[in-house]
């Protein structure tokens, strides 16, 4: 258990670049408190002890604002930035090396009383305000944009956006061959962009076919400062 509890500190000085030493982690994180309490009260869960286990969640939900149900499975190394708002349901099951930022629910979307609630894998990080719902599993490696809203499985190594949504499959980058959690969680691929580039030169293709004896317009698919301009229109 110290282990844990170790692992646990070391995980917000690794991946918060302001926290300064150990004794401004213990006293001032409070993601760092309500995982601690959490361990606490899967411990008396597990036991058989289930309204002590309750009762200390609902106290660490008082004083941290994060939800994270005593039945939770949490591994090693979990770290919850700024916290306020985080909701971990009963079946929920978190691996290795997980960061989740503020606003993130784990929630089920079942009344069946086994499995409703999201698994993920190692090394996985949940920008804020995503909701990742139902009995699905997020695969190792892979990063959900911030506000994403998650229903469907996702494999390994890959990054969602969107809502609902978009699993797009990427390379594995050498930070999680390092056992090491993804944190450039802004760096999120523009899928409505991309599909706007197919559009744009699908029509321009059309119009080729149709206007073949008038001189092709020049591709305005090249955005300035996220801003998309020709001479027609401007998005």
């Amino acid at each position: 258990m110290f282990q844990i509890l170790q692992s646990d500190i070391n995980a917000v000085l690794e991946r918060d670049p302001a926290a300064r030493n150990r004794i401004e982690v213990i006293t001032c994180y409070a993601g760092l408190h309500a995982v601690w309490a959490h361990r606490i009260a899967h411990a008396f869960w597990k036991r058989g002890w289930k309204l002590t286990g309750r009762t200390v969640s609902q106290v660490a939900r008082f004083f941290t604002g994060i939800e994270i149900h005593p039945g939770a499975i949490i591994g090693p190394n979990f770290f919850i930035d700024h916290g306020m708002g985080v909701v971990i349901g009963e079946t929920s099951e978190v691996g290795r090396n997980v960061i989740l930022y503020h606003g993130v629910t784990l929630g089920g979307t079942t009344l069946n009383k086994g499995k409703r609630h999201p698994t993920l894998g190692d090394n996985v990080v949940v920008g804020a305000g995503a909701k990742i719902l139902g009995n699905i599993t997020i695969g190792h490696n892979s990063r959900i944009g911030a506000n994403a809203v998650v229903i469907k499985p996702v494999p390994a190594n890959s990054v969602v956006v969107g809502v609902p949504g978009e699993v797009i499959v990427r390379k594995l980058k050498q930070e999680s061959r390092r056992n090491k959690p993804d944190l450039e969680h802004g760096d999120l691929p523009d899928v409505i962009s991309e599909s706007l580039v197919a559009l744009m030169d699908r029509v321009d293709i059309l119009e080729k076919q149709l206007h073949e004896h008038q001189e092709p317009a020049a591709k305005p698919y090249t955005p300035d400062h996220g801003v998309w301009r020709s001479d027609d229109f401007v998005i």
